[in-house]
């Protein structure tokens, strides 16, 4: 039986992010199956979406001479420099065709501010500024969250750690998610919602 206080959220499966897109991500539609069979699992399915105009000011295109995964200072703070993607009504802005969209209560789009990015579900990388996922959640009686998804090490990662940091008890499905790993950033991403108390399984 359902319990109606989890929720399953489904971070950014977007054909950008899988094998032949122009951030993809290995073996990123390797999960696909598992996550659908997952939704029938939780009577609160929400799904992220990135979303970014042409113009959006994380991409390297923005920045004279810099390239992907340089690293720039935003007035919120460091911020990595990512190829163009998931630009707003494109293919690669759509769900691969392979997930399961049906069973979802909610899509949540990020990153459709042009100066600023947003990897996290709940509020873009400002920290502040809220993506409104938490009160829908709230009205719905959520109390726990399982995430999965794209990448772990980044849009899964802040996820998860702004849902700790909001109350939530807050599990990640590592072997529903697949990562970047800049630099160590797997790792990082582990210990640090580890310490807000976030679970780790496969």
């Amino acid at each position: 039986m359902r319990n109606n206080d989890e929720a399953l959220i489904v971070i950014d499966v977007q054909n950008d992010f899988c094998p032949g897109g122009a951030l993809a991500v290995a073996g990123g539609d390797e999960i696909i199956p598992r996550i659908n069979a997952l939704m029938q699992e939780f009577s609160v399915v929400v799904l992220t979406q990135d979303w970014h105009p042409p113009t959006h000011s994380s991409f390297a295109a923005m920045h004279a001479g810099k390239a992907p995964f340089d690293s720039v200072n935003m007035p919120y703070g460091p911020q990595t420099l990512w190829p163009s993607h998931c630009i707003w009504g494109t293919q690669g802005a759509a769900f691969h065709p392979d997930l399961h969209t049906d069973p979802a209560d909610l899509v949540i789009r990020k990153g459709f501010r042009e100066a600023i990015d947003s990897y996290s579900a709940f509020f873009e990388n400002d920290r502040k500024t809220a993506t409104g996922l938490h009160g829908y959640l709230q009205e719905r009686g959520v109390r726990k969250v399982t995430l999965v998804g794209l990448a772990t090490d980044f849009c899964v990662g802040f996820s998860a750690q702004d849902a700790a940091g909001l109350g939530y008890a807050t599990t990640v499905l590592e072997g529903a998610c697949r990562a970047i790993d800049l630099g160590g950033s797997l790792a990082a991403a582990k210990a640090s919602t580890q310490a807000a108390g976030v679970i780790w399984l496969d």
